[in-house]
C-alpha cells in the first residue's frame, strides 16, 4: 500500500476551473495547476463505473496525483432503522470498492449521529461493530484502502477526535480523517492558536504513535459556526480559521499525508495552502 512521503495538496472534487466536468479532466487540471491530490466526491451516490475507475487509476498514477474518496453524505451507521444502517454500510463498501479500483488511498465519511440514543458510549460500540464488519468484508475481497470516519462539525454528530482515535486503536485499517475546520466549529472556535493545533497533533501522536502523523487524511477550509457547531464552509480568507498556524504545526510535527481543501473555491485554497506551506522554514 502507498505510504506518503510528504504532504500532498488538492481539492475536494473536480476543480472549479474545469470546463468539461469529468473526473479525468479534473485530474489533468490538478496536475496543470501544480497540485498533487484530489478527492473523489461521491456526494449523493457512487457515480463511477468500474471501467472508468480503472482508467482513472492509470491516469492518476501516470501524473502522480494522489486520490482520496468522500463517501456519500447519507450515512448513519448508528441508525435504529436496520434498513438505513445496512444501506449506510453498503455506501461505505461501494465507495471503498470503487475507490480501490480507481487507485484511491483512503475513503472518508461521516459515520453517524447520537440522536437515536441517550448514551454516546452505546453509539460508539454500534459504529465500531459496523466498521469491523466493513473492514472484514473488504479484507476478504482483497481490497486495501484506509477506512476513515471523519471529525464532524456538530456536537450532535458522532465524530469527536477521541472517539475516532479510539476506533483507530481498536480496528485494523481504520484511521481518522482530521477535519480541522469541523474541529474548530465543533469546539466553538477554540482551534485558533498555534498551541491548540500543536496540542491536537500531540494527542494524535500519543494515541496512534508516529503512524498517526505519518498517514494523515486532512480536510481544511474556512468555516462559519454557531453555538450548535458548523453552519457552512467558507473560503479561508473569509473566515477566522488560522490556517497559517495549522501549517506551521504540521511542519513542526513533520506530518505526512494528504490535505484536501473543502473551501467553496476548492483549488484556490488548495493552492494557497500548498504555497504557504512550502514557504515555511
Amino acid at each position: 500500500m502507498w505510504r506518503p512521503e510528504r504532504l500532498y495538496f488538492g481539492p475536494a472534487g473536480i476543480p472549479k476551473s474545469v470546463k468539461k466536468r469529468s473526473t479525468k479532466e479534473g485530474i489533468l487540471e490538478v496536475k496543470r495547476l501544480g497540485l498533487d491530490a484530489m478527492e473523489l466526491e461521491f456526494v449523493r451516490r457512487v457515480n463511477l463505473s468500474e471501467q472508468t475507475a480503472r482508467e482513472i487509476k492509470k491516469l492518476s498514477r501516470e501524473l502522480e496525483v494522489i486520490l482520496t474518496v468522500h463517501a456519500p453524505y447519507y450515512i448513519n451507521l448508528a441508525s435504529r432503522d436496520e434498513a438505513k444502517a445496512k444501506a449506510s454500510m453498503e455506501r461505505v463498501l461501494q465507495s471503498a470498492r470503487i475507490g480501490y479500483l480507481a487507485g484511491a488511498w483512503s475513503v472518508c465519511f461521516h459515520a453517524g449521529y447520537y440522536k437515536d440514543y441517550g448514551n454516546k458510549e452505546e453509539v460508539y460500540y454500534i459504529i465500531r461493530d459496523k466498521l469491523r464488519i466493513i473492514v472484514d468484508i473488504l479484507s476478504d475481497e482483497g481490497i486495501e484502502i484506509w477506512i476513515r470516519p471523519e471529525i464532524t462539525g456538530k456536537p450532535t454528530q458522532f465524530g469527536h477526535l477521541r472517539e475516532l482515535l479510539r476506533l483507530s486503536q481498536e480496528l485494523e485499517m481504520v484511521m481518522p480523517t482530521i477535519d480541522f475546520a469541523h474541529l474548530h466549529a465543533r469546539e466553538g472556535g477554540l482551534m485558533d492558536t498555534y498551541e491548540r493545533f500543536m496540542e491536537v497533533l500531540s494527542i494524535i501522536e500519543q494515541a496512534l504513535g508516529r503512524e498517526g502523523l505519518g498517514n494523515m487524511h486532512i480536510h481544511v477550509s474556512g468555516i462559519e459556526y454557531s453555538d450548535k457547531g458548523e453552519v457552512r464552509h467558507l473560503n479561508l480568507d473569509e473566515s477566522d480559521f488560522k490556517y497559517l498556524d495549522l501549517l506551521k504545526a504540521l511542519k513542526e510535527f513533520d506530518v505526512k499525508g494528504v490535505i484536501i481543501s473543502e473551501s467553496p473555491n476548492l483549488e484556490e485554497d488548495a493552492l494557497l495552502l500548498k504555497r504557504t506551506y512550502l514557504s515555511l522554514h
